[in-house]
């Protein structure tokens, strides 16, 4: 008896052995592929080394980068976890991200580490919630606010030397940057949220380069944004995830590569 389940055990495990080679092969292949095009993995898949934030907020948990918020630990201000491996100025970035129904956050870049406060960042936002009303805009933390609402393309106008000494607060109404024009359509906002999936893992891949900046979810195009502006715009500059004020939620990051 012992034999024969030993024996059909055996069997089941040689059964098994092509799935998982051929399973580590797809991953290794797909590794190798973005290797070939440049880019660098900066996430090792086990610990934040590279990395840093809160880590009451922050862990490594089944091979993701995971930023949770529990009822015990509620923020009183967004939290970044922060890449330490440079500045990045031109350079594209993708990942794969999941995040719970209540889930606020989104990833920062070309962005400025605030000194008064710990894990803050000031920057561009590729936005990102588990309602996903705003998954994939262009939103400004600590700045000018929205700068393309999923499926536009905008210019944000230059600033003249007078109005640069105005306020930023002054040129924002409803959350969003009023000193730009929407030039094209990327499609309808709810159509593109189609292409989403909600509380399931998404890909996402984030282009910076020059003065222009683009999102794609999935392999689709979000929002597309060239920033004219001198004053509030930046060329360079921090990369880092986020938690963000609210209810209890939970995001996770996997697969992060950069090429600069």
């Amino acid at each position: 008896m012992y034999k024969k389940i030993n024996s059909i055990q055996g069997s089941l495990i040689l059964g098994l052995l092509p799935i998982i080679i051929i399973l580590a092969g797809y991953k290794m292949a797909d590794s190798n592929e973005y290797k070939q095009k440049g880019f660098v993995q900066i996430f090792d898949g086990k610990t934040l080394a590279g990395w840093e934030g809160d880590p009451v907020y922050w862990r490594v948990e089944n091979g993701n980068i995971v930023g949770e918020i529990t009822p015990a630990t509620l923020l009183k201000r967004n939290s970044f976890l922060i890449w330490r491996g440079g500045m990045p100025a031109d350079f594209e970035l993708t990942l794969e991200f999941k995040i719970t129904k209540a889930g606020n956050s989104g990833i920062n870049y070309r962005s400025e580490e605030l000194k008064d406060i710990p894990y803050a960042l000031k920057g561009y936002q590729l936005d990102i919630d588990g309602a996903n009303r705003y998954t994939g805009q262009n939103y400004e933390e600590r700045g000018r606010t929205t700068l393309a609402y999923r499926g536009q393309k905008t210019i944000i106008k230059a600033q003249s030397a007078d109005n640069a000494n105005g306020t930023v607060q002054s040129k924002i109404k409803n959350n969003a940057w009023t000193d730009l024009t929407v030039i094209g359509s990327l499609g309808e906002s709810d159509a593109l949220l189609q292409q989403i999936k909600s509380e399931d893992w998404n890909t996402c891949r984030l282009v910076a380069k020059g003065n222009r900046l683009k999102h794609y979810i999935n392999g689709v195009l979000m929002s597309d944004v060239t920033d004219n502006e001198s004053v509030n715009g930046k060329s360079k500059g921090m990369l880092g995830m986020q938690v963000h004020v609210g209810p209890p939620m939970k995001v996770e990051y996997r697969k992060i590569m950069l090429k600069q």
